[in-house]
């Protein structure tokens, strides 16, 4: 997903908030004015994070938060599971408390919000124009047999796994993969934080190789782009997996909340509304 000026701006601003180191700055500049045509949001980000560790040493941690939220939602994981069991549809209602997940972002948010979170699993349903797509997915699921998803947030990733618990026992032929980020990119899900929550019990976690808060194919290790070609449904979490994948001829369903002013306006809806659509590049069109 390209970077338009409103997005180039935003990150700008971004970086003269964390420092007003000149000869940093102007680095900075220089890689979002020389940025190429497709390269996206979560790729320009890295770039600086090389940059500024080269002035600054390591960033700062979200060690303490993602443990904040991975345990905050490992709490309440019985309590999830049960009101998914006894809800009328549970692999539904898993894949809306999946994607209210998609919440908790220290990248979009500077505070994330506990009470605001907890309040979107109140009377949370799947709204009719998300049907078609979700009738697509299920199909795809049925006749698949490799699944991928691209994990995004910790916390998040906890209903991840009642999804995909969910998924295993609605389509029992699956194999489940999870691919998350290969170093620590804000409070992004690495193997460790999913090994914490315990998603490795019901599949396979593969490292996307790089701190990098999005998949950037370029960037990939060769296990990671594997995975990717040889699935047969991929499922991507978060807007920095749509910004990095979106356009690049794959088939995928993309699933998160919109979260800043570049989403909102693109799909113009309200802030932290749900969204999914599949790309599907053998038909030409999104659904």
């Amino acid at each position: 997903m390209k970077i338009n000026e409103h997005c180039a701006e935003c990150l700008w601003n971004r970086q003269k908030k964390l420092t007003d180191n000149r000869d940093y700055l102007y680095e900075i500049r220089q890689i979002i004015d020389s940025r190429r045509e497709n390269d996206c949001s979560p790729y320009i980000i890295y770039l600086f994070n090389q940059v500024y560790e080269r002035y600054f040493g390591k960033r700062p941690s979200y060690y303490e938060e993602k443990k904040t939220y991975n345990d905050l939602l490992l709490s309440m994981e019985d309590d999830f599971r049960k009101r998914i069991e006894n809800s009328d549809d549970p692999l539904k209602t898993a894949f809306i408390y999946s994607r209210l997940g998609n919440y908790i972002d220290f990248g979009a948010f500077s505070n994330v919000n506990k009470d605001e979170f907890l309040s979107l699993f109140d009377n949370a349903q799947l709204p009719e124009n998300d049907l078609s797509v979700y009738n697509s997915f299920l199909d795809q699921c049925r006749s698949g047999n490799r699944f991928l998803l691209i994990a995004d947030n910790c916390g998040e990733i906890v209903l991840d796994k009642l999804f995909l618990e969910r998924l295993k026992l609605s389509y029992p032929a699956l194999e489940l993969s999870v691919m998350v980020r290969g170093g620590e990119a804000l409070n992004d899900v690495t193997a460790e934080d999913a090994e914490y929550v315990h998603i490795d019990r019901i599949a396979h976690i593969v490292s996307n190789g790089k701190p990098v808060s999005g998949t950037v194919y370029e960037l990939l290790s060769e296990e990671a782009k594997s995975y990717i070609d040889n699935a047969d449904i991929i499922f991507a979490k978060g807007q920095g997996n749509y910004e990095s994948l979106a356009g690049q001829g794959l088939h995928i369903f993309y699933s998160f909340l919109c979260k800043c002013d570049l989403f909102t306006t693109k799909f113009n809806v309200p802030r932290l509304t749900g969204i999914f659509i599949e790309e599907n590049p053998r038909k030409n069109d999104w659904i």
